[in-house]
């Protein structure tokens, strides 16, 4: 059978966009229902409870999905069965009494995780590969997905001023075009979601008029995309004095927003600029606000900041590893899931000129990949899709060696054979163009002093890194 991606990149432009919108409507079903208004109204009355309603609410919450994690779903049942053989006699209701999970165990049988009784064919499921470049494979009810989305529609669009209805323009990691093909159009329009969906992979300083003259024609009203791909937008414009069309705001996602990138984006598209915080998981995520405070959703998850010896939980506005517990998605309950990113937590109490009363991140860091620079100068970052379709790889790290040549480290897992490398040289030359790709199997990827390893390494000129809040 052949690749989905090479039909759909072998149809006329027409049936991209139906395959698109199809694909969006799809999407729309599953995100969004007669309940999603009522949803959303909750969600922002809730942003002005005062904390002791919140510890309520979340211990609450906390203790549903620890009894449910341990006696309905597999993988922890037999976690606490086994300790329960070694006479140990923790109680599951207290969350320190938790284990850290990692990804490996999740990506090695992601159905351990579901709870009894759930039909993983009448969930939805999704790949993500995380910050790490580690496939992941997840289910979600319904419930949860509408949650979740209603979430985003409150506090990543809504404090803007901009809601899912308003047509606006995503530039992220689908390859919605060849990388060969030269010319525009480098998007696809997505009549499911009001999406006009563009390539970070061909935003070349050549094209980036065409970017603009799309985004008018579509008549797009804001922009959402990875901080880096707004970053070369940004820069595009400012060196050739583009025109832009009028935006309501630009909201960052999936990298950090450096200052210099943030005051690039906001001078050259002229509207302001706003960040995010999540993660396919849906376990934890943040959304800054017009003051610019990185607001948590204490409904997605349980944020702990643990420290890098020993795993003790850090006082507030101390950089450790970051541990959420997923409350949302009860069907496939992640305790104590580590991020891969280190943060720190804002004092109890502290407050924000917006007069939310959501808890706030005080730092983020993560995700701070490099960007490949390709030899006709275009700068790629994001490159997880690659890796985000079930391949049987347990993680991988892209290092650029020179401008024509990158090598990928990758460790097996089981089932994996040479056709698989030639899957991930294929795809990384589809948003790279003609370069050299080298596959190189190893037993583990390196780590930093931080414990955490960067998913893509330039060595062609390195990058910035984040400034901490």
């Amino acid at each position: 059978m052949p690749d989905w991606l090479q039909v759909y990149h072998h149809m006329p432009y027409p049936l991209r966009v139906l395959a698109a919108s199809a694909h969006g409507y799809r999407l729309r079903w599953w995100r969004y229902g007669p309940e999603t208004e009522d949803l959303v109204a909750a969600a922002l009355e809730r942003e002005r409870w005062p904390a002791e309603r919140w510890r309520a609410w979340q211990e609450e919450r906390l203790a549903y999905i620890l009894h449910r994690a341990a006696t309905r779903v597999p993988y922890y049942r037999e976690q606490w069965a086994e300790r329960r053989r070694r006479g140990d006699r923790a109680a599951w209701d207290l969350l320190a009494n938790w284990p850290v999970l990692g990804k490996e165990p999740l990506r090695a049988n992601p159905r351990a995780f579901l709870a009894d009784g759930c039909d993983p064919r009448r969930m939805y499921r999704t790949h993500t590969s995380g910050t790490t470049g580690t496939p992941l494979t997840l289910w979600f009810s319904r419930e949860a997905e509408r949650a979740w989305y209603a979430l985003m529609e409150a506090r990543w669009r809504g404090w803007h001023g901009v809601s899912r209805r308003d047509r606006w323009a995503i530039l992220g990691g689908q390859l919605v075009a060849p990388f060969a093909q030269a010319r525009p159009p480098f998007w696809v329009w997505n009549a499911g979601l009001n999406q006009l969906y563009m390539s970070s992979y061909h935003l070349a300083p050549q094209h980036a008029p065409a970017y603009l003259e799309a985004m008018a024609r579509y008549r797009v009203r804001y922009v959402w995309g990875y901080a880096s791909s707004l970053y070369a937008l940004a820069r595009a414009v400012l060196e050739r004095g583009l025109a832009v069309p009028a935006l309501g705001v630009a909201i960052s996602n999936a990298e950090p927003l450096y200052d210099h990138q943030r005051h690039a984006i906001q001078r050259a598209l002229a509207c302001p600029v706003h960040t995010t915080y999540g993660m396919g998981e849906q376990v934890c995520a943040a959304s800054e606000c017009r003051e610019g405070g990185l607001h948590l959703w204490p409904e997605a998850g349980l944020v702990e900041v643990l420290g890098d010896e020993g795993g003790q939980p850090l006082a507030a506005g101390k950089l450790g590893r970051l541990v959420a517990t997923g409350l949302l998605n009860a069907d496939m309950p992640l305790v104590r899931y580590e991020l891969g990113d280190h943060g720190a937590l804002a004092p109890a109490g502290a407050s924000c000129p917006c007069g939310r009363t959501l808890p706030l991140l005080a730092a983020i860091e993560g995700r701070s990949d490099d960007l490949i620079v390709t030899p006709d100068g275009r700068r790629v970052g994001r490159l997880d899709p690659v890796f985000k379709a079930d391949l049987p790889i347990r993680e991988a790290q892209i290092i650029q060696e020179r401008l024509d040549r990158v090598r990928v480290r990758l460790v097996p897992a089981h089932g994996y054979t040479q056709e698989d490398a030639r899957t991930v040289a294929r795809r990384l030359r589809q948003r790279l163009g003609d370069m050299e790709v080298v596959v190189e199997e190893v037993d583990a990827i390196p780590r930093s002093a931080n414990g955490k390893f960067r998913a893509v390494v330039s060595l062609v000129g390195q990058g910035e890194r984040p400034v901490r809040r």
